[in-house]
């Protein structure tokens, strides 16, 4: 709690994760595994214009026809599977509405979306966290990055015992979970910067440094 205050008052309220329905949330969790955000939010858009951004739409699609719309997606053939097998687990478990998922045990909940092909723990906890509130940390590689360097997590922690440890010594609130995600990712990119740019380099080689709060939502995985 003393890191997670600490960065509050360093960078401020953090911007969420972009989305206007559940259902695009989850989407866009799937899609940007292996690709930058930028990619899969143009895939997101696609969808959307297509008016296709429905779990029954999606499952009923062909694979290469969801491919081709988003193709911006990276590995864009791989994540049609996905969103597929995603989209019709939603529909099978919960009539396709993601508030369904609210309503179930966690660990139980968990271990189903884990046996999802092509869901990883990373993708199924983004999901989890984002899109149905449920309080689940997602320990991602930038995440557990930056609580390496702090002595929070031994080095080379896992994706697992990095989540046991947040979720074990933080209260159980989605609201901090993903603000505490969001913190980390900006001192990770903050850190980055200073790599990239130190401080004998021309003033004017270096980034503006971004008003706490401000600029562009960083989805989680």
């Amino acid at each position: 709690m003393r890191l997670y205050v600490a960065l509050a008052r360093g960078f401020g309220p953090q911007p969420g994760w972009p989305g206007r329905t559940a259902y695009e949330i989850a989407v866009g969790a799937v899609l940007t595994r292996h690709t930058a955000w930028a990619n899969a939010a143009r895939a997101v858009t696609a969808l959307r214009a297509r008016r296709l951004l429905r779990p029954d739409r999606v499952a009923a699609m062909s694979e290469p026809a969801l491919a081709a719309i988003i193709r911006a997606a990276g590995t864009y053939r791989v994540n049609a599977r996905r969103l597929q097998a995603f989209s019709r687990w939603l529909l099978a478990r919960f009539g396709g509405r993601v508030s369904g998922m609210r309503r179930v045990a966690l660990p139980a909940l968990r271990r189903d979306m884990l046996g999802v092909p092509g869901l990883g723990p990373e993708t199924v906890d983004a999901i989890l966290l984002y899109a149905a509130g449920r309080p689940v940390f997602v320990a991602d590689a930038h995440a557990r990055r930056v609580l390496e360097r702090h002595g929070v997590l031994p080095r080379d922690t896992g994706y697992e015992q990095a989540r046991g440890v947040i979720e074990a010594h933080l209260p159980s609130d989605p609201a901090l979970f993903n603000e505490f995600h969001a913190l980390l990712v900006a001192v990770g990119k903050a850190t980055a910067a200073r790599s990239r740019f130190p401080a004998g380099a021309p003033r004017s080689a270096r980034p503006r440094r971004a008003r706490p709060g401000r600029g562009p939502a960083r989805p989680s995985p």
